[in-house]
């Protein structure tokens, strides 16, 4: 049985997403992509930093920002962050069943996050703090937009790699797919730390 083909259970080997060169290029790449999503991110932070108190017209962050929901998204994207270690751990462990399990509730968690940005933003439109309201609301909805539709990716992707796996199992090809994806929701929810503290946090401060 050549090393593509070993399934959970039986002979997977230990850190099975680098056990095969291809598996290590993937992972490297994939550090190499998040190091350009940092900078992409940074410049966004940058701008939003600049423009955060160019608001000649229109509802501050003062006035919008609602920290008990924000604390609520807060908490159900730092939840799926454990959620995703357990998978990786079942990954390690070669237990399918359970990183199945595990990446579910993540994409769930991922879904709830997603519902709340949307009933965020929703609620700041009809407040008069539309995108072209002003510098502020432009770097705001680009910044947290932006995030969000990585959250979207991360969600869809995992999900694929979940219903994927009925079929193929855990091999030392399906393993690095679903170790970088893992680390791809860390970031993003690293990301959103910061843009908690930046955005809604110092905004909610004021200048």
């Amino acid at each position: 049985m050549s090393a593509a083909h070993h399934e959970v259970g039986g002979a997977l080997p230990p850190h099975a997403e680098t056990a095969t060169l291809e598996g290590k290029n993937k992972v490297l790449g994939f550090w190499l992509f998040l190091g350009g999503e940092c900078v992409l991110f940074g410049t966004l932070f940058a701008s939003f930093i600049a423009l955060r108190n160019q608001v000649p017209d229109g509802p501050t962050g003062q006035h919008l920002f609602a920290l008990d929901l924000v604390a609520l998204s807060t908490f159900i994207l730092l939840t799926s962050s454990l959620t995703s270690v357990f998978g990786t751990m079942a990954l390690h462990r070669g237990d399918l069943k359970k990183l199945q399990l595990w990446m579910a509730i993540t994409v769930l968690l991922g879904l709830s996050f997603l519902g709340l940005e949307i009933y965020e933003f929703v609620h700041y439109v009809h407040e008069g703090h539309t995108f072209t309201k002003s510098a502020f609301s432009s770097s705001f909805y680009t910044l947290v937009g932006f995030h969000g539709a990585h959250v979207a990716f991360g969600v869809l992707w995992i999900a694929l790699l979940i219903i994927q796996s009925f079929k193929k199992g855990l091999t030392v090809v399906t393993a690095p797919k679903f170790y970088v994806a893992g680390l791809y929701w860390h970031f993003i929810d690293v990301v959103w730390v910061f843009i908690f503290t930046v955005v809604y946090l110092m905004g909610k401060v004021g200048p």
